[in-house]
């Protein structure tokens, strides 16, 4: 089948949620996915929750873990792993995405449940990964044996802030899931992919000169874009211009801080909590949020907590949570109005930390996009908002969101910002994505984005030893933002010297601020605008015996999967390709 006529698969690998979607031409369909809701309980769900749980020999009667392709699964996965992992919170694995793109630990190797106990086998964020999408692969066999996954053209998404090595490590978990030729593709774009999707009258609802903000809040992470509309030879076009940090901040934040409000009141009642209370609460308060916050909101919502131990009479404990107390706690804490020149607050940190994820230390989002939007090109304000993520199901919270934005464009003079109506807020990714692969065949519009960062290679300055003082690094630009996948740069015209035939270190940096360095242009100072990525730790073959010195320009290329490769190219034909290390270093 040509390139052109494939049907296409579009995946959301969600930190929280998985979620599938199909499509022919421009036209967008939602798969249901089948997995264990209960022990031998299969059931099509709309949403595949992203969590594993590490069985033992004891969980589970014989046969009750089984699914139509595997007999006797090594991990349970999906719905069931959810609801199984809030009674034994050590052995489930949660959040494996966030992992995926934490530089400061090892992704590839066995760390997850973080919390498990000693004997308890741990997996690695790219092993979960892997088994998430060779479930949905399955899944898709099991439904549809005529047309097989393997058929068709495949876009998984990931966060527009992952660094190449989490884009790396996905695509390494795909080709290890029986993923053949994936695409990825970034979240907000798809998002925005969906969007219009679902209104074929697009270019009347938009016009050339408007800015699009994309706030995407899912369940633990938040992301930013911007995507401007422009003219391009008479027709509108679509062109990303910034993408914000990756931050750990989402609606389980808000989830845990409405648990810990009631934990508070029922202390003062006298009863206390266990870790596995709180668990079940924190679980509990997310319906709260969307019963108290959604179409027809309540004025209160009733949680309850399983009793433990013989003290409590009548066995479950209720509480109960007002819409109020809601609304205080989770739009003064998460969403509270700030002006424009915020920033995130950062605390002292104490100096022995656990290993874990990298958590935003400030929970006010709107401090965080206040200060995504000061990275706006110069003099422009965005014109349009669209949501995205299951968060903003909840009304108050997208009305906050605008009020805020409104508060800080009349401080600038400039127009409200007005919200495009109509998203899919669950599935917008998946569907997103699933348009984008017929977008890439002719079939439908396409953003102009390429590369979410401009990336440096530290180069080692040559000068006289001086006792007690390593030589200084400098930055040499090897890709810019915004370069487009497929495209190359030639090699540059300086030459340096490149190390081979013993082990050394290359040193790379990203920047989501310095948008106009162009490839060759060279940095005196990595200043903290530069944020430093894993390095590649690699011996070089070299042509003779012993390590030597080699002449060497530097050449870029982009992938078409947005990957980026650097070769250096020696005097003599002699090329040498260098590829992020998946392995880290922990500092």
């Amino acid at each position: 089948m040509s390139e052109s006529g494939k049907h296409v698969i579009g995946i959301d690998l969600g930190t929280t949620n998985c979620a599938l979607a199909h499509s022919m031409g421009e036209a967008v369909s939602q798969f249901e996915i089948p997995q264990l809701i209960g022990p031998g309980q299969l059931g099509d769900q709309p949403l595949f929750p992203s969590c594993l749980f590490l069985h033992g020999a004891g969980d589970f009667a014989e046969g009750a873990t089984a699914v139509p392709w595997d007999d006797s699964p090594k991990y349970v996965l999906g719905q069931l792993a959810k609801v199984r992992g809030a009674e034994v919170p050590d052995r489930v694995v949660v959040s494996a995405k966030s992992w995926l793109c934490h530089s400061g630990v090892d992704r590839t190797s066995e760390l997850l449940p973080a919390a498990a106990p000693e004997n308890v086998q741990r997996i690695s964020p790219v092993e979960a990964a892997r088994r998430y999408l060779d479930h949905l692969r399955q899944a898709w066999d099991f439904k549809n044996p005529r047309d097989p996954f393997d058929a068709r053209q495949v876009i998984v998404t990931v966060p527009a802030s992952f660094d190449a090595v989490a884009r790396d490590l996905t695509l390494r978990a795909a080709t290890e899931a029986g993923y053949r030729g994936v695409v990825l593709l970034e979240e907000p774009q798809a998002a925005f992919y969906a969007w219009i999707e679902r209104h074929p009258d697009w270019r009347q609802r938009v016009r050339p000169g408007d800015l699009i903000l994309v706030v995407d809040i899912g369940g633990g992470t938040t992301d930013f874009s911007l995507i401007s509309v422009v003219d391009s030879g008479g027709e509108l076009a679509l062109e990303r211009v910034a993408v914000g940090e990756h931050i750990l901040l989402g609606g389980d934040n808000m989830d845990l801080a409405l648990a810990r409000h009631v934990e508070a009141e029922l202390a003062q009642k006298g009863r206390k909590l266990d870790a596995f209370q709180l668990n079940t609460l924190w679980q509990n308060c997310r319906t709260a949020k969307e019963k108290l916050f959604g179409e027809g909101s309540l004025a209160h919502y009733t949680v309850t907590v399983p009793g433990r131990g013989s003290g409590l009479i009548g066995g479950a404990i209720q509480a109960k949570l007002t819409r109020s107390a809601a609304e205080q706690v989770v739009l003064e804490g998460f969403l509270p109005r700030v002006p424009p020149d915020s920033m995130p607050e950062q605390p002292r940190r104490s100096a022995l930390l656990e290993i874990g994820l990298p958590y935003a230390a400030d929970a006010a989002v709107t401090r965080h996009l206040a200060k995504f939007l000061r990275q706006a090109p110069a003099g422009r304000a965005p014109t349009h908002v669209l949501f995205n993520g299951g968060v903003f199901n909840a009304g108050p919270l997208r009305q906050r969101v605008l009020d805020t934005l409104g508060e800080w464009m009349k401080a600038k003079d400039a127009p409200a910002v007005q919200a495009l109506e109509g998203e899919d807020l669950m599935h917008a990714v998946s569907r997103g994505a699933a348009y984008y692969g017929s977008a890439r065949s002719g079939k439908g519009v396409r953003i102009r984005g390429g590369i979410s960062r401009t990336y440096y290679i530290g180069v080692q300055t040559s000068m006289p030893a001086v006792p007690g003082m390593k030589p200084p690094m400098k930055a040499l630009t090897v890709a810019q933002f915004g370069m487009e996948e497929g495209s190359r740069v030639e090699p540059s015209k300086r030459e340096f010297g490149l190390l081979v035939g013993e082990s050394v270190e290359f040193r790379f940096f990203g920047s989501v601020v310095r948008k106009d360095d162009t490839p060759g242009t060279m940095l005196d100072e990595i200043g903290p605008e530069l944020e430093e990525l894993s390095p590649v730790e690699i011996t070089l073959p070299a042509e003779g015996d012993g390590p030597s010195l080699v002449p060497v320009r530097i050449e870029t290329e982009i992938t078409e999967t947005g990957q980026l490769q650097l070769w250096c190219a020696g005097r003599d034909g002699s090329r040498w390709k260098l590829e992020f290390n998946v392995r880290e270093s922990v500092g």
